[in-house]
């Protein structure tokens, strides 16, 4: 499985990296980026809450990649 950050629409908030510091990091840059490029099974949960935590929607999975 896959997990995209749409830099466009992430503002920094880090909640991702808070739910899910295996698959995402808040940079400098006020960004945050995937560090796996596949999302093992065991981390789903952490990133579907991650998912639902972002306040501006910028976290997606990606199928069929």
């Amino acid at each position: 499985m896959k997990v995209e950050v749409n830099h466009d629409v992430c503002e920094g908030h880090g909640k991702c990296e808070m739910a899910a510091p295996e698959v995402f990091e808040l940079r400098d840059d006020d960004l945050s980026y995937v560090l796996v490029d596949e999302v093992a099974p065991a981390l789903k949960e952490k990133v579907d809450r991650a998912i639902r935590l972002c306040p501006r929607a910028a976290i997606r999975w990606v199928e069929g990649v």
